[in-house]
């Protein structure tokens, strides 16, 4: 085969592409040329750790928004491989909810075991690609940072497994720049153990707000204030914590809300999310999409309906998250393999708006998760990705919700069933609000 594919980052989505034609290789298939262009140093995308924020040493963006102590907020058996499971990485069966550095060691299982490291180019971000109608043939110029080189070549077909969790959206507000502590975006969140008696505002009400939040509390904080624009969390926090309307306005310390409440905070953190940014894209292929669980211009969630050559991978926003993006990377492998047949452009649009219409009448989170289960049944049954049991996800999804509501500093304690093997997770050897080590040796004590 002469095709050749582009797949931009190392991340959980791209080395879902990578592994996703690995394995048809391995079924002895004839797979195009893979050229995977990762800028950091490692593969893992967010899972892997930097101390640094702003720009790394070659003067690129930081690409991590990945903080120390971080375990996962959702149960590992809702992401779980379909072709590589816990217990077959880690010899046993695990606790529910890993801290970044297993979860990392078990992406990193998958990819080291396919042997597919060769097919990337580290410490190469790509800074532009563009079409070209006459040869059908996308042209992508790279820069190796290493050797302080640019170079363009042609592909077949592109695939961007970026992310879109690393570029912030950063609001404003009236006062904040004479603020006299310090401000950041979760974006830039490293170590709650920066905060340790202090009293921390909190904007916004997303996952990062929930969990930095948490984090700061576990790592003895003061106090925590989460300030929200249009409804409260909820849960019922700790003694420490209170819930505002938005923030209105800062002076020196002491910030004030839209109902009246007033508090002098140490610290503002920002958990006011991301944006899907693709500076390297030129205007025709550029994904433009709010975070929702149905993308704009993406026929069935991957590829573009204005070039189908082209795919984007892990643009949703997420529940289920590493088996849905293998379940992208095999639909589209199969569709740049031939052996999908992509409709004319009006069905691929009809598509879209059918996929957003579905999710808009949605009524609550449960239905949200079902939609997206149904969402990864449709594109494995049209490829051979192995099946599992994603009613069973989805249930585990359901009772962490519940696990949520009941007592949100102690949901991490409860465990659930993989739907790969089968078998029940253990109890951790420590309740998450007293497990100060998150390394790997740690959590794998029996």
């Amino acid at each position: 085969m002469t095709k050749r594919v582009a797949v931009i980052g190392a991340g959980p989505s791209g080395l879902a592409q990578l592994r996703a034609f690995q394995s048809a290789r391995n079924n002895g298939a004839e797979i195009p040329e893979i050229v995977c262009y990762e800028k950091q140093a490692d593969w893992g995308g967010l899972w892997n750790y930097s101390w640094r924020t702003g720009l790394d040493e070659y003067g690129e963006p930081v690409h991590g928004s990945m903080y120390r102590y971080l375990w996962s907020n959702g149960p590992k058996e809702g992401l779980e491989f379909a072709d590589y499971s816990f217990e077959e990485h880690f010899g046993k069966q695990i606790a529910s909810y890993p801290p970044r550095a297993v979860l990392f060691d078990y992406i990193k299982g998958r990819v080291e075991k396919a042997g597919v490291r060769d097919w990337i180019r580290f410490r190469t971000p790509v800074r532009n690609v563009s079409y070209d109608d006459a040869s059908g043939k996308f042209s992508v110029t790279a820069h190796d940072l290493i050797n302080d080189k640019k170079s363009t070549e042609e592909f077949d077909n592109v695939v961007v497994a970026t992310g879109h969790f690393s570029t912030p959206n950063v609001p404003t507000f009236d006062g904040l720049d004479r603020f006299n502590g310090r401000v950041l975006h979760a974006h830039d969140f490293r170590d709650a153990v920066e905060f340790k008696g202090k009293d921390i505002l909190i904007i916004g009400t997303s996952y990062s707000a929930e969990d930095i939040g948490s984090q700061c509390w576990k790592y003895g904080c003061k106090s925590v204030t989460v300030s929200h624009r249009t409804a409260a969390m909820g849960y019922d926090w700790p003694d420490n914590w209170q819930e505002v309307p938005l923030l209105q306005k800062v002076e020196g310390n002491t910030c004030t809300f839209k109902d009246g409440t007033i508090k002098d905070v140490d610290a503002i953190i920002l958990c006011t999310g991301y944006q899907h940014h693709f500076p390297f894209m030129t205007d025709d292929l550029l994904l433009k999409t709010a975070n929702r669980l149905a993308t704009a211009d993406l026929y069935k969630g991957v590829a573009f309906v204005n070039n189908p050559g082209l795919f984007y991978l892990g643009m949703q926003d997420q529940w289920y998250t590493f088996n849905m993006f293998d379940a992208q990377a095999w639909w589209a492998r199969d569709v740049m393999m031939g052996r999908i047949e992509l409709p004319d452009k009006a069905a691929m649009i009809a598509d879209v708006k059918d996929r957003e219409d579905r999710e808009d009448s949605n009524e609550d989170d449960y239905a949200c998760i079902r939609y997206q289960g149904d969402y990864v049944k449709e594109l494995i049954a049209e490829t051979d990705y192995p099946s599992f049991d994603v009613d069973g996800a989805n249930e585990a999804f359901f009772q962490w919700k519940k696990h949520k509501k009941k007592n949100i500093m102690t949901f991490r304690d409860n465990c659930y069933k993989s739907v790969i093997t089968g078998s029940m997770a253990p109890v951790h050897h420590t309740p998450w609000k007293d497990a100060m080590d998150d390394t790997i040796e740690s959590y794998l004590k029996n």
